[in-house]
């Protein structure tokens, strides 16, 4: 990692910021690049604590420019990337598909040929590394886990893009011998998530005494992965992956929608000094969304033999100090909401 150079797209949303974080304070003597398009879900304030890093770069821009995306190659001498730009919200792509397909699968390309083209087949200490979702695999029934090898079935526009690009960034390996590494992740959570996103949106509506929906009858499964863990296990893959090589991360933490938010009620409750059962209250039961998938959970077992990393938290810890951090963060959750953060640096951005 000494005198290395690695883009980081999408580094100013919820797991890029971390994974940001990580790589700008354990290699002081890498110089990090920070691609992001600030969108709705990208937010600098998540990083304000290593903005001015000497290791560090910030570049707003657009992955699926390809004028864009030359200019940074020759502008940054790129080792390495760490591909997390996406649109990534399920009920987003359902209603504007087109969106996804241009970010999330010709954003892939995008940066694929000119990882390509700028390595020009020398690709010792080079690496592509692609951050993908266990929703490619589709959904399981009540048995089963996902394992690198399970079979690609995407039912929603969101993940359906997702594993377009995860193809193509494998069909890059295996025609021009790129050096590739994939992870597909389980459910994130933890700070500085944007808060349409399950947790953040039922802790905003649990303080501010507003319903909580949720979808059909609560019984959708998912894993859940404090997002500090993933960024650990990002870490490890781009140090120590194997090339060409797929690992899933999961949380091991299994959870009905309705028992999280149930969960969730009762931690509120004891934080915001209320009646038991005050927040539970809240819960409104709307129309399912469609095509959801059922349930999903992640067999970790490849990543934990390969590369000796696992959780280190238990899902209720995690969920302790997410629900913390969102208490302690009120200013911040407010300026998300408005959208005055989005003013703030579009204005500094647009205008250098």
């Amino acid at each position: 990692m000494k005198n290395k150079c690695i883009l980081i797209t999408g580094g100013a949303g919820f797991i890029g910021s971390h994974v940001v974080r990580n790589f700008v304070t354990n290699y002081p003597e890498t110089q990090i690049v920070n691609l992001d398009l600030l969108t709705y879900a990208g937010n600098l304030e998540n990083l304000r604590d290593i903005e001015n890093a000497p290791n560090y770069r910030f570049e707003k821009g657009d992955i699926s420019d390809e004028a864009f995306i030359s200019k940074l190659f020759d502008k940054y001498p790129i080792d390495g990337i760490i591909h997390l730009a996406a649109e990534s919200h399920v009920d987003r792509s359902i209603t504007n598909p087109m969106e996804f397909i241009r970010t999330n699968i010709l954003g892939t390309v995008v940066l694929l040929n000119h990882a390509k083209q700028s390595w020009q087949g020398n690709f010792e200490d080079k690496l592509f590394y692609h951050i993908s979702t266990d929703e490619v695999y589709g959904s399981l029934g009540n048995t089963g886990l996902f394992t690198e090898e399970t079979a690609y079935d995407p039912k929603s526009p969101y993940s359906a893009s997702k594993a377009s690009s995860d193809h193509l960034v494998r069909a890059y390996y295996n025609t021009y011998g790129l050096p590739i590494v994939i992870s597909n992740c389980s459910n994130n959570y933890g700070p500085n998530q944007f808060p349409e996103k399950l947790l953040p949106l039922a802790i905003n509506n649990i303080k501010n005494m507003k319903p909580i929906p949720i979808y059909g009858k609560g019984d959708n499964i998912r894993d859940w992965l404090f997002v500090k863990d993933h960024a650990s296990a990002i870490e490890q893959i781009f140090n120590d992956g194997k090339t060409g090589e797929t690992y899933n991360i999961g949380g091991n933490n299994e959870w009905t929608n309705l028992d999280l938010i149930h969960l969730l009620c009762k931690i509120l409750d004891e934080k915001l000094n209320r009646e038991p059962g005050t927040s539970a209250s809240l819960i409104s039961f709307v129309k399912d969304r469609a095509g959801h998938d059922k349930r999903y959970a992640i067999d970790s077992t490849k990543i934990q033999e390969a590369l000796n990393w696992e959780p280190s938290l238990q899902f209720e810890e995690g969920l302790e100090i997410t629900v913390d951090w969102y208490l302690k963060n009120q200013k911040w959750m407010e300026r998300i909401v408005s959208g005055a953060y989005q003013e703030y640096y579009k204005t500094m951005y647009d205008n250098r």
